[in-house]
């Protein structure tokens, strides 16, 4: 019987390459997961798995995932207390912080100690978003980034980055004129800035992990 990966619909994430993107990862690596695009809490609380995207602004990302009914109870139920594998993908990981400070001060998930802030390069010249390949540094070792070894790369598009209070939930950096945090976690949360699903061989090698990853 197939385990279900729940991929959280909630109108602010890039679905439908991440859908593809872990639907290969679970190909390739023969395991026989669902991929299941849904906006439904009771999905997620029969789901093995759970990934949370996001695309936007921080706020207009927690407005939507407050807006589906019995949503952020679901995951504090699945995630939290229950302990399943969780990956958030660029503003799905920042919304595990306490707060975005992104148009005002908005709460976020509060499962990781930090903020989300505005990236503030030394060099002015450089521009705001930050897109495109960097190397990823890996600060922790962790079970998700076991294959990023020397010159992995990996594809960034934001323009505020997570500020974790505990350094040890920094798992992975990179550097754009001083450094940003690429890639947080804790326990069974994890989650990256950059966008697997557009990062290639790096990003494929995550998502295999994250599929077979026991914490």
């Amino acid at each position: 019987m197939a385990s279900i990966v729940a991929l959280i619909d909630y109108g602010s994430g890039n679905l439908r390459s991440a859908e593809k993107a872990l639907a290969r990862a679970a190909r390739e690596a023969g395991l026989p997961h669902e991929i299941l695009v849904t906006a439904n809490p009771e999905d997620v609380a029969r789901a093995e798995r759970i990934v949370l995207p996001g695309v936007g602004a921080f706020a207009d990302c927690m407005s939507g995932l407050s807006r589906l009914d019995g949503m952020i109870a679901a995951l504090n139920e699945a995630v939290i207390a229950r302990g399943h594998p969780f990956l958030g993908i660029c503003v799905g990981m920042q919304l595990m912080a306490d707060v975005g400070r992104e148009f005002g001060d908005h709460p976020g998930l509060g499962w990781i100690e930090g903020e989300v802030v505005r990236i503030a390069p030394n060099d002015p010249a450089l521009k705001i978003p930050h897109m495109g390949w960097n190397e990823l540094k890996v600060a922790h070792a962790h079970p998700l980034l076991v294959d990023a070894g020397a010159n992995a790369h990996a594809y960034f598009v934001h323009s505020f980055e997570f500020r974790a209070k505990n350094k040890g939930h920094v798992l992975a950096t990179t550097d754009y004129s001083g450094t940003i945090n690429a890639a947080i976690g804790r326990d069974n949360l994890a989650g990256t800035q950059f966008h697997p699903e557009k990062s290639q061989a790096v990003g494929l090698a995550l998502l295999k992990n994250f599929l077979t990853w026991s914490p």
